[in-house]
């Protein structure tokens, strides 16, 4: 009797704790604030590319951003006075074609990154980062493919009418919509494609913790742009500590643990709905 008590104790206590761990997880997956990078200078790549510097500061770090292309770009915004907004309109900010229920803020200032070539280009962070977002601005004519990668739209701006996640206004030049293409390019290997109609002005977003960020522009056209934003540094948004001396704050969880967390959340959504159903 008394080992069964103990038993039923420690599998409460386990419980109590899944559910408490399940809470900051999923708490963390759901905030909604982003950190959008602020891009500096000038290019500084001497050659015929471009290369470009950035930072984004979270609420604990600055990463540096390091952004090239062999081919170079359009041109190059750092929010500087006098330089065109093409984030606009935006207000009211819930019907901004960058903000959703995980991004609350559309990018800030008139930072962006205009391109014009197809080809590979690169994102680099100076520290591991957890979820970045991704604004793009009038991709019209072109498209971008990331290798083994794939994104979630989160929104985009089709006119306040249209079905979610377009059911926003419409970008700076105009109305448009994104989809997501899946391609096998052989060798084991799939593209998760961003096309769109009209003139698609929205965001995307990854999900997890990464240190670059690689895509193709489908084909030349001038011009489409974009800038990246995150929702922290993987430490920050990920603090999962490791037993012992082990791995400690900023480790990113495998997938058995991804797996675990995932069912605390399922569960709290379930109790979550009950509560509901007995209060109706």
């Amino acid at each position: 009797m008394i080992q069964h008590g103990f038993t039923r104790s420690l599998s409460q206590a386990f419980a109590a704790l899944a559910f408490v761990v399940s809470f900051v997880v999923c708490s963390s997956a759901t905030a909604a604030p982003i950190f959008w990078t602020d891009w500096l200078g000038s290019d500084t790549d001497p050659g015929p590319g471009f290369t470009g510097l950035g930072t984004i500061t979270t609420s604990t770090s600055t990463v540096n951003v390091t952004y090239t292309n062999a081919k170079g770009i359009g041109f190059y915004q750092t929010g500087a006075a006098g330089e065109t907004d093409y984030y606009t309109p935006r207000t009211p900010v819930s019907n901004s074609p960058y903000t959703s229920a995980l991004v609350d803020n559309p990018p800030t200032g008139t930072d962006i990154i205009a391109l014009r070539f197809s080809g590979n280009q690169t994102l680099s962070f100076s520290q591991t980062i957890a979820n970045p977002v991704f604004s793009y601005v009038s991709l019209n004519g072109n498209g971008y493919a990331f290798l083994n990668q794939d994104f979630e739209i989160l929104s985009f701006g089709a006119g306040l009418g249209a079905a979610p996640p377009g059911d926003n206004s419409c970008g700076f030049w105009g109305c448009g919509t994104s989809s997501k293409s899946i391609v096998d390019v052989g060798g084991g290997n799939i593209e998760y494609r961003l096309l769109g109609t009209g003139e698609p002005h929205g965001t995307l977003r990854f999900t997890g913790a990464f240190d670059t960020l690689t895509w193709r522009s489908l084909s030349d056209e001038f011009w489409n742009g974009f800038t990246v934003g995150v929702q922290g540094t993987a430490a920050e948004v990920f603090p999962i500590p490791g037993p012992g001396p082990g791995p400690g704050p900023g480790v990113v969880p495998e997938p058995a643990t991804w797996l675990l967390l995932a069912t605390g959340c399922a569960g709290l959504l379930a109790l979550g709905r009950r509560r509901r159903q007995r209060t109706a």
